[in-house]
C-alpha cells in the first residue's frame, strides 16, 4: 500500500466510525453480522495457531501498523504548518497595509506641518491675507479630510482668521448695510462646517464661535443702540441677507436678546389712541421667526384695543382696520372675550336701533355690521342677526305682503338685502333659512295664499301652554280656598288678558317641547339668573328681550329655535 492508500483507509474508518453501519461476514460455513471490523480476524487467528512463524507475521503486522501511525502523523504536521502558512500570509497583508497606512499618514501629517508653517511664518510677517488662508485650508480640506477631522484644524484656521474678520468686519453697521462680507462668510462657512449638521448647528462648533465673535457684537450694538421695534425693515433685512449664514443659537440669541426687548418696550409704550401706524404693520413680521414667544405680547395688546374700545361707535371702521388683522393671530381664549365683550354690545345697539324702511332705507347701520363678519365669530354674527335683524325684516315683509304690493318692488327688495349680506353669511345654513322663510311669504302672496305672519305659529304655541298653566293654578287654588292681597279681596288674572313675559314664554316653549326650564341656584352671569333649558344653560335678559345661551365659545345671543337645536345637539 501507498501513502495516499494509507490515508484513504484512515479517512473511511473515521467515516465509518461516524456513521455506524452493518458488516457480513460470509466467509466461514455461516453468516456473521459486525457493528465493527475490531477482533475480525481473532477466530481466523484461533484456529491459524498452528501456522508456520506466527511471530513474524505478528512482528510484521506490528511494523505495517507503526508505519501507518507514522503516515498519519506526518499528514497532521503537514496539514498544520499549511494552515499556519495561511495565516501568516495573512498577517505578512495586515501589516503592510498598516505600513502602508501609517506611511500614508505621515506624508499627509508632513505636508500639513509644511502649510501650518507657511502659514505661521506668513503670520508673523504679517502678509497673511484671508484668501490665502481659506486657499489653504481649503485644500487640506479637500485633499486630507480624515487627517483635518483628526487633527481638528477647524479650529486652528479660525484662530488664524479671527483677527484678520475683526479689522474686516471693524466700524460695520450690520443694519445700515447688512450684504457686508456676506460672501466672504460664506467661503468660510462652506468649508468649516462639518459633513453633519450637528458639526454646524453646534454652539461649540468653530463656525458658530467665530460667528459669536465677529457678528454678533456688531448686531448687538446696533440693534440696542439704533434700532426701533416700530421700524422692523432694517432688523429683517439683516436676518434674511444672513440666515443661512447664522448658526440657529446665534441667530436666537438675536431674536432672544436684542429683538424680544424692543419690541416689548415698544408694546408696553404703545397707545392705541396716538399711534399713527397699525401695531400689526410691526408685530406681524416677527411671527414666522419668533411664532408663540409673541403670545407674551398678545395679551398686553388685548388689554390696550379693550380700553380703547369703550368710546367706539359702530360706525367709526377704524377698530375694524385695528383687529381685523389679529383674528388668525390671537389664540380664541384672547380673541372671542374680546370681540364678545366691546364688539358685539356695540353691533347689537346698532341692530335694536336700525329701521327697516321700504320707501326710505337707510342701509348704513346695516352696512356697519356686516362688515364684521369675517372678524366676529360667525356663529356670534347669525346669532345677532336672527334676533335683532329677522324679526323685524319679515314683519315688515309680512305687512307689505298683506298691502297688495306690486311684486316687482318686492322682489326686487328681497334681492337687494340678499346681496348686501357678505359671501361667508350667505353660506351659513341658519341665514339661508331666514332668507328663505321670507322667500315662502313672498310665495304664498304670490299665489294667492293667506301669508302666515312670522313667529305666530311659535307665539300661538306659547300662549296656549301659559294659558293651560295659569287656568290649571287657579283651579288648584280655588279648590283650596286660598286666596291673594289679604284685605283687597281675591285677585283674578284672565289669561287672554294677561301679558306674557320673555321668561315665560321660554318656560311655555320648554314645557311644549317637555323639556325643564329650572333655575341655577347661587349660579349668576353679569348679574343675571342662569337657568337650565335641557341640558343648555342660559340667561334671560328681559330689559332687552335677549336671550344668552352658553356653548363652548362663550355666552351669545340665541333664538329658541337655535336654543332647542344646542339641546338637541349637547343629547
Amino acid at each position: 500500500m501507498t501513502a495516499e492508500e494509507v490515508l484513504k483507509r484512515v479517512e473511511e474508518e473515521v467515516a465509518e466510525k461516524t456513521t455506524p453501519q452493518m458488516i457480513l461476514d460470509m466467509r466461514g460455513p455461516q453468516v456473521r453480522v459486525l457493528t465493527n471490523l475490531e477482533n475480525l480476524n481473532a477466530e481466523d487467528e484461533a484456529r491459524d495457531e498452528g501456522v508456520a512463524m506466527p511471530e513474524l507475521q505478528h512482528n510484521v503486522k506490528l511494523i505495517v501498523d507503526m508505519a501507518e501511525v507514522t503516515i498519519q502523523s506526518l499528514n497532521r504536521d503537514l496539514t498544520r504548518e499549511r494552515e499556519t502558512l495561511v495565516i501568516l500570509y495573512g498577517e505578512k497583508e495586515r501589516l503592510q497595509k498598516e505600513a502602508d497606512r501609517q506611511k500614508e499618514q505621515f506624508d499627509a501629517m508632513e505636508v500639513i506641518s509644511r502649510v501650518l508653517d507657511k502659514i505661521k511664518e506668513q503670520n508673523s510677517s504679517g502678509i497673511l491675507t484671508l484668501d490665502s488662508l481659506v486657499r489653504a485650508f481649503r485644500f487640506l480640506k479637500e485633499r486630507y479630510s480624515e487627517d483635518y477631522k483628526l487633527c481638528n484644524l477647524s479650529c486652528i484656521a479660525c484662530s488664524y482668521a479671527y483677527p484678520l474678520l475683526i479689522r474686516v468686519f471693524q466700524g460695520w453697521d450690520p443694519l445700515q448695510n447688512p450684504s457686508h462680507g456676506v460672501e466672504l462668510m460664506l467661503s468660510w462657512r462652506d468649508f468649516l462646517q462639518g459633513e453633519v449638521a450637528y458639526d454646524y448647528s453646534d454652539a461649540v462648533s468653530p463656525y458658530a464661535q467665530l460667528v459669536s465673535e465677529v457678528i454678533l457684537p456688531a448686531v448687538r450694538i446696533s440693534g440696542t443702540n439704533s434700532w426701533q421695534a416700530r421700524d422692523p425693515e432694517p432688523m429683517l433685512k439683516f436676518i434674511e441677507s444672513w440666515e443661512k449664514l447664522l448658526p440657529p443659537p446665534v441667530l436666537q440669541s438675536i431674536l432672544d436678546h436684542i429683538v424680544m426687548p424692543k419690541l416689548s418696550k415698544a408694546v408696553d409704550s404703545w397707545d392705541p389712541r396716538r399711534e399713527t401706524i397699525p401695531i400689526h404693520v410691526w408685530i406681524h413680521p416677527w411671527l414666522p421667526l419668533l411664532g408663540q414667544k409673541l403670545d407674551a405680547l398678545h395679551k398686553t395688546i388685548c388689554y390696550k384695543l379693550g380700553n380703547v374700545l369703550h368710546a367706539w361707535h359702530a360706525s367709526d371702521d377704524s377698530a375694524l382696520a385695528i383687529l381685523s388683522p389679529w383674528k388668525d393671530v390671537f389664540d380664541s381664549a384672547i380673541w372671542n372675550p374680546l370681540i364678545l365683550k366691546y364688539i358685539v354690545p356695540k353691533l347689537v345697539n346698532v341692530l335694536q336701533e336700525f329701521q327697516i324702511n321700504p320707501a326710505a332705507q337707510k342701509l348704513d347701520p346695516f352696512v356697519w355690521v356686516t362688515r364684521w363678519a369675517s372678524v366676529v365669530p360667525i356663529q356670534h354674527m347669525v346669532a345677532m342677526l336672527e334676533v335683532y335683524f329677522f324679526t323685524k325684516w319679515q314683519q315688515v315683509l309680512y305687512h307689505w305682503l298683506c298691502s297688495n304690493p306690486n311684486f316687482e318692488e318686492v322682489t326686487t327688495w328681497y334681492l337687494g338685502w340678499k346681496g348686501l349680506f357678505p359671501a361667508e353669511l350667505l353660506a351659513n345654513e341658519r341665514i339661508r333659512e331666514q332668507l328663505m322663510a321670507g322667500l315662502a311669504m313672498m310665495d304664498q302672496a304670490a299665489g294667492g295664499l293667506d301669508v302666515v305672519q312670522p313667529g305666530v305659529r311659535e307665539n300661538v304655541s306659547y300662549l296656549r301652554a301659559t294659558e293651560q298653566r295659569q287656568f290649571d293654578a287657579q283651579q288648584q287654588q280655588a279648590a283650596a280656598g286660598v286666596t291673594y292681597g289679604v284685605g283687597f279681596g281675591s285677585v283674578h288674572r284672565d289669561p287672554e288678558t294677561t301679558d306674557m313675559s320673555l321668561k315665560e314664554a321660554i318656560e311655555a316653549y320648554a314645557v311644549d317641547h317637555g323639556l325643564t326650564f329650572v333655575p341655577k341656584v347661587g349660579k349668576m352671569h353679569n348679574g343675571l339668573q342662569i337657568y337650565g333649558f335641557g341640558s343648555v344653560s342660559i340667561c334671560v335678559d328681559s330689559l332687552n328681550h335677549v336671550v344668552f345661551a352658553l356653548s363652548k365659545d362663550g355666552w351669545s345671543a340665541v333664538s329658541l329655535e337655535r336654543l332647542l337645536e344646542m339641546h338637541h345637539g349637547r343629547r
